[in-house]
């Protein structure tokens, strides 16, 4: 799964969403100053892919070797700063974007994986950190159970992007088609995601009174 320059802009694309959205969610469950969304925003623009490059000892991460990662990330976490009222109108073209965006990060995530000599089922894995892992790191620092956890299908969609991925590889696909298979990994992931948040769909819950603690507990509830 090469850099091609489509696959490149979109994961610029997704960086940016991912931050804008993670900035944005900091600001409506934590007390915090400029600094502060625009830290939560960097860290879920690019939190999963630097645990991921920890993990596979590709150092330094990415996004400290190519400094458009950061930039991007940085954009979002800024103009949630500075326009985070108004663009709550918007929540679901950026949603749209942030589902694009776990698609694209778990395909790339678990393609990396792969190319670093890690088998499939840790490609799989680290695929679904680099999704969800900057979203988890953001709601751990605002003192919150990660909403990855807790409700939304979230982790599943990546879950489903990084398989289809790892076993294109594995099956000579991804060799033959290149961008369009990682492309339509990453968009059976955000078809997932999309059907999910259009119908308010969660993964399966324990019984009992579970939902009662998690309201009480949960900033946005």
């Amino acid at each position: 799964m090469s850099d091609v320059p489509v696959l490149l802009v979109l994961d610029l694309l997704g960086t940016f969403a991912f931050a804008l959205n993670g900035a944005l969610t900091a600001v409506r469950v934590a007390r915090v100053d400029l600094v502060g969304v625009v830290t939560l925003g960097i860290i879920t623009g690019v939190g999963g892919g630097i645990v991921r490059d920890v993990l596979l000892g590709a150092l330094p991460p990415a996004s400290f070797r190519d400094g458009r990662y950061l930039a991007a990330a940085a954009a979002g976490g800024v103009l949630a700063f500075l326009f985070g009222r108004g663009l709550q109108r918007f929540q679901r073209p950026i949603d749209v974007l942030d589902a694009a965006g776990l698609g694209l990060f778990a395909v790339t995530g678990a393609g990396k994986a792969l190319a670093l000599g890690a088998g499939p089922a840790q490609a799989v894995i680290l695929g679904v950190v680099t999704a969800v892992g900057g979203g988890t790191m953001r709601d751990v620092l605002v003192r919150r159970v990660p909403v990855v956890l807790t409700s939304e299908l979230y982790a599943i969609p990546a879950l489903v992007g990084a398989t289809l991925a790892v076993l294109a590889a594995a099956g000579g696909v991804d060799e033959v088609l290149g961008a369009p298979a990682a492309l339509g990994a990453a968009l059976a992931c955000f078809a997932v995601r999309m059907v999910g948040l259009h119908y308010g769909l969660d993964a399966p819950r324990p019984p009992g009174a579970w939902d009662a603690g998690a309201r009480a507990d949960d900033p946005d509830r």
